[in-house]
């Protein structure tokens, strides 16, 4: 039976930590901002996770002239899900093909005219690249937590577009007065 999500306890537009106890290579030490979270799942992408890639070689593979300032941006690797995909999520709406709100505040665009824009230095100044995403079916979030493996956190541009990505889940836990050095990666049971 599908559960039933209430509009209090979607964790849209927040951030997920992961715990020190998960273990998952691609999730450890991870930040995650969920775009969408309702009775058939939930979408997200990691934040933290640079693959080595910027900004320029996505140009020179897309065969777009890079004129901003923005070609050493770092790729992030969004998930496991659709590595083969480019997610942008950026603040300011544009007019591109395929933006989406995730929020009042935050858009999400697929399309290839966004990183045209973005070349051009006529797209949006707050953006961040992720190839891939992650995602989860219906009820499975809702397992991950019940098991301690995230924590919530609020979502802010400083920590999505300005921090180091390594500074991102310190900072995300802060938010809600958490210091992850003081968590200890071992699960208790009583």
């Amino acid at each position: 039976m599908k559960s039933q999500i209430s509009e209090f306890t979607r964790l849209n537009d927040q951030l997920l930590v992961a715990m020190p106890q998960l273990q998952d290579l691609t999730f450890s030490q991870s930040v995650t901002y969920l775009c969408e979270h309702d009775d058939d799942g939930a979408f997200g992408l990691v934040i933290n996770k640079p693959l080595g890639v910027n900004l320029s070689q996505i140009f020179v593979q897309l065969n777009i002239t890079p004129g901003s300032e923005f070609i050493d941006q770092p790729i992030l690797a969004g998930g496991p899900v659709h590595v083969d995909q480019g997610f942008i999520l950026h603040k300011e709406k544009g007019d591109w093909s395929s933006s989406t709100a995730v929020s009042e505040q935050l858009y999400l665009t697929t399309s290839l005219d966004v990183l045209e824009a973005i070349a051009n230095g006529e797209g949006p100044k707050e953006f961040l690249v992720t190839l891939g995403c992650a995602s989860w079916s219906a009820g499975q979030l809702e397992e991950e937590m019940a098991a301690n493996s995230w924590l919530t956190s609020h979502v802010s541009g400083e920590i999505l577009f300005h921090l180091p990505h390594d500074a991102r889940a310190h900072a995300a836990a802060e938010t809600i007065g958490i210091d992850l050095n003081l968590l200890s990666p071992d699960v208790g049971h009583a």
